[in-house]
């Protein structure tokens, strides 16, 4: 009888992600890969030929810089190529990739370096700063720019030679839930390239032949885990220098882009513009939409200006290596009941079931999943590990509800999460903001149903005795402390929270007050 199947650790037989880059840079080297613009508008094309040797060049100042298997390395840079170089010569070296939120302060940057412990931080020239104040002592830092051309000056280009396989970690994402602590999920080489990338051919119909408008940052898994299957599929990325809606409609157009991803907060601010129509968006033939339902105003809008572009709505999880489910459609009318909450349906390679609070499978309930793309777990927490794993199932804390043709409709968040913008936020860190402000009592904090924001982060205070909490005040004390997507949209002044006999705060009863959301 034959014996197991062998760990392939060399190239002979490997599949890493970063092999795959190197295939690419063999068989289509001339193939663009990204289309990049700064911020004076200047255009400049990277083939992945270009994108294998600056990686090489990379990951072997790497190795110069101590950098081993199993490391890790972080950035905090906006969306460029060299990022992704960054990230794949990372890769190459057998080292994990992970990026932090341009939009943290200081205090989140720290918390996440001491828990990354990172061998190597890159950042671009505007946050050096930052980094430097709080990175810990055994970081070395290389900021992008001059002191990186200075360091790869005499880099060698050829491929490193590491003894390295494909359960190794690519990625660690981290991804804050309701507790202050965000969690590093990660994500071996494996998943993307059995499960993850073909799931995207499948069930996004993604290929080489497209050109993507790619606005999702590189930290979060919509940015990274996308970034990674369409390089890995040798597709064509367009990386805008901002996502400004103006510049974004005119890129559409020259760079002809036939794919947008992004939340639909985004499609509705290209429908406002001037310029929106179909000499801008007229080409596009899949909108892919995740993080929050796109209002009827804006679908109305696109299919006028871009007839044969069709809908997808997707779900995911960074515990999933992102794809989760996806459905398709080109009015509301297709979408299954009506109800804009659908997600779709699994894609191939994910085994659902729906489960209530005793376990057993009902219509409405937590979803739980098991597929090769499940993360190894999360970094250095083996606790919420097994808390996940639970039964043999991923648990994943969404509440959907389940038809008889399979189709799922998202229905709530276990734990409170608030999606805004495509962003998650915390409810209970937002609250802790709050709670240290001397005019502030007590704070809850809840997402309420907005057309712009999908969920616009709210906050009911009751005031400390003898105070009279200024709302913008608040407003701006959760500024100096919290990423400023984090801090509250609105925040309400009332006399009591509405509580259940043990005291807890029902904030579902929040959500159904008939208060004015709009932005302080």
């Amino acid at each position: 009888m034959p014996g197991p199947a062998p760990q392939h650790r060399s190239a002979i037989g490997r599949a890493t992600i970063g092999d795959q880059l190197r295939r690419h840079a063999r068989t289509q080297p001339d193939k663009t890969a990204f289309i990049s613009y700064d911020a004076a508008g200047a255009r400049v094309v990277t083939t992945y030929a270009d994108l294998d040797t600056r990686a090489n060049r990379f990951a072997n100042l790497l190795l110069d810089l101590g950098v081993g298997h199993g490391d890790r390395v972080a950035s905090m840079a906006r969306n460029s190529v060299d990022v992704v170089v960054a990230y794949y010569g990372t890769l190459k070296v057998g080292a994990a990739f992970t990026g932090i939120n341009v939009l943290y302060r200081a205090p989140e940057v720290k918390h996440q370096l001491e828990h990354a412990e990172p061998t190597v931080i890159v950042a671009d020239p505007e946050f050096v700063d930052v980094i430097a104040s709080v990175k810990p002592d055994s970081a070395t830092l290389v900021g992008f720019g001059a002191h990186y051309d200075e360091l790869t000056a005499d880099t060698a280009t050829t491929e490193p030679d590491v003894d390295m396989d494909e359960n190794d970690v690519a990625m660690v994402i981290y991804t804050s839930g309701t507790e202050a602590a965000p969690k590093g999920v990660m994500i071996p080489h494996r998943n993307f390239l059995i499960s993850t990338a073909p799931a995207w051919s499948w069930g996004l119909r993604t290929g080489p032949e497209d050109t993507w408008l790619f606005v999702m940052p590189f930290h979060t898994i919509a940015g990274l885990g996308s970034m990674t299957t369409l390089t890995l599929m040798g597709a064509t990325l367009v990386l805008p220098a901002t996502a400004d809606p103006t510049r974004s409609l005119q890129i559409i157009a020259d760079e002809n882009i036939s794919v947008i991803a992004q939340t639909p907060t985004f499609y509705l601010a290209l429908a406002r513009e001037a310029s929106f129509g179909s000499a801008a968006v007229g080409q596009v033939r899949r909108c892919l939409t995740y993080g929050g339902q796109v209002s009827p105003h804006t679908i109305t809008a696109w299919a006028q200006a871009a007839p044969e572009a069709i809908w997808g709505t997707y779900w995911g999880q960074s515990e999933l290596s992102q794809l989760g489910s996806v459905g398709w459609f080109t009015t509301l009318d297709d979408i299954p009941g009506g109800d804009a909450s659908w997600i779709g349906k699994p894609v191939t390679h994910l085994e659902i079931k729906v489960v209530d609070a005793e376990g057993n499978e009902a219509e409405i309930g937590e979803l739980l999943c098991r597929t090769p793309s499940v993360m190894l777990g999360y970094f250095k927490d083996e606790a919420k590990t097994a808390d996940v794993f639970a039964d043999g199932w991923v648990h994943t804390g969404d509440m959907v509800r389940i038809d008889a043709d399979g189709n799922l409709f998202f229905y709530d968040r276990m734990k409170d999460m608030i999606k805004s913008g495509g962003m998650n936020v915390s409810s209970q860190e937002v609250e802790r903001a709050l709670h240290a402000h001397p005019d502030v009592l007590r704070a809850a904090v809840v997402g309420m149903p907005d057309p712009y924001w999908s969920e616009a982060v709210t906050a009911f205070v009751i005031a400390a005795e003898g105070s009279t909490p200024d709302p913008a005040a608040l407003i701006e004390h959760c500024r100096t402390s919290l990423a400023s997507y984090k801090a509250p949209k609105a925040v309400h002044v009332i006399e009591e929270l509405p509580v259940d006999a043990q005291g807890k705060i029902l904030k579902r009863e929040l959500r159904k007050m008939t208060v004015a959301t709009e932005v302080v």
